[in-house]
């Protein structure tokens, strides 16, 4: 028990993993979310008109993706400690800090764009069975929102890299 106490490379990597769960965490709780949003205002849909469950699947789908995006970043970070596929590397403190914060970027852009693009997909599932014709419309409004995602995960993957 000592040991955990005084040895710094222990809560360097204890910094790493806690990024790696900070990624996946909030990027997945954005994208369950999101998910909940459209899968609501999927099924009335469905309820009113079966045949738009296709489209609405897919508008219902496309929040899933920051959780996804979080994933890849911990699965980075896991990698690099050595925590999958290797011998865990000694960090110091201050370079789990700097792993801990490469997971911030993907977790907070992935927890809100999520979250929000459930919202745009919710609408863009009124506006299909308005006019089904409008699916290219509802996804491209909703994808729209997934570009934060996109550039969280970018910016974290290159921390990860660059460390």
């Amino acid at each position: 028990m000592e040991e955990v106490v005084t040895n710094p490379s222990l809560w360097g990597l204890a910094l790493a993993v806690a990024g790696a769960a900070f990624a996946v965490a909030f990027a997945g709780a954005g994208s369950s979310i999101g998910v909940s949003y459209a899968g609501q205002a999927g099924a009335g849909v469905v309820a009113e008109k079966p045949e738009l469950f296709g489209k609405v699947l897919i508008l219902e789908a496309l929040p899933a993706t920051q959780g996804i995006y979080g994933f890849l970043v911990a699965f980075l970070i896991l990698m690099f400690t050595g925590l999958l596929g290797g011998e865990p590397v000694d960090l110091t403190v201050a370079e789990g800090a700097k792993i801990f914060f490469a997971g911030v970027p993907v977790g907070l852009a992935g927890y809100f764009s999520g979250a929000y693009q459930g919202k745009v997909s919710a609408a863009g599932c009124g506006m299909i069975a308005k006019n089904p014709g409008d699916m290219g419309k509802a996804m491209v409004l909703s994808a729209m929102v997934e570009t934060y995602a996109v550039l969280g995960f970018l910016v974290s993957a290159l921390v990860v890299f660059a460390i």
